[in-house]
C-alpha cells in the first residue's frame, strides 16, 4: 500500500502567509495552523500527527516550521520514524524514516533545531527590550483602557448612590468585570 502525501504548515501569525510553504508539492491533505512553534502542544499538529499512518509522507517546509525547540523536534521525529512515517524538510532538504537517513541528516536536524530555537530566544530577548525602552520612555502597553478617568469617577459615585452594576456595563459598553475591577479601585 501506498501511502499518502500529507503537508503541515504553520506561522506564528494569522498576517503571514501560508502560501509559499509547501508550494508546488502535491499533497493529499495540508493541515495548516497559525500558532507558535515555541512547543508542540499546537492543536492542528496533534491532529495532523495522529493522523499519518504508517507509509505516509509528511511534508514540513522547514525545521522551524514544525518546532523551535530541540527535544520537541528530537521527540517528534522519532515519532514520526516509529509510526514508519517518512518526514520530509524540503528547505533543509532533509528526510528521516524514509530509508535516506543517516547519521549526518541526524547531526544537522540537531544542528539545525538548536538554531531556531537560539533564533526563537533571540526574538524574545529583543521583544523584552523593546517593551522595557518603551516603558522608559512613558508609552502605553497593552491595549487602550475601556473607561476614561471622568468615567470611572462617574462609575464609582453611581454605584456607590446603588445604581445596577450590569447597568451601568450596557451603559458604558464593557463588562461587568470592569465595572467590578472599578469598585475595587475604589
Amino acid at each position: 500500500m501506498i501511502g499518502q502525501h500529507i503537508g503541515y504548515t504553520r506561522t506564528s501569525t494569522t498576517d503571514q502567509n501560508l502560501d509559499r510553504q509547501l508550494d508546488g508539492i502535491e499533497l493529499d491533505r495540508v493541515f495548516e495552523e497559525q500558532a507558535s512553534g515555541k512547543d508542540k502542544n499546537r492543536p492542528v499538529l496533534k491532529e495532523c500527527l495522529k493522523y499519518v499512518r504508517q507509509g505516509d509522507t509528511l511534508h514540513v517546509h522547514s525545521i522551524d516550521r514544525l518546532c523551535r525547540n530541540l527535544a520537541d523536534l528530537l521527540d517528534i521525529v522519532t515519532e514520526m520514524g516509529n509510526k514508519g512515517v517518512c518526514l520530509r524538510f524540503h528547505k533543509e532538504n532533509l528526510s528521516f524514516g524514509c530509508g535516506e537517513s543517516d547519521s549526518i541528516s541526524r547531526l544537522m536536524l540537531s544542528i539545525l533545531g538548536a538554531v531556531a530555537g537560539f533564533e526563537r530566544d533571540m526574538i524574545r530577548e529583543r521583544q523584552r527590550e523593546g517593551i522595557a525602552i518603551a516603558k522608559r520612555q512613558g508609552k502605553h502597553l497593552g491595549r487602550k483602557p475601556s473607561l476614561n478617568d471622568e468615567q470611572i469617577e462617574q462609575i464609582k459615585t453611581r454605584v456607590a448612590n446603588g445604581e445596577n452594576k450590569k447597568t451601568l456595563a450596557n451603559e458604558y459598553g464593557v463588562s461587568r468585570a470592569t465595572i467590578y475591577n472599578v469598585i475595587d479601585g475604589m
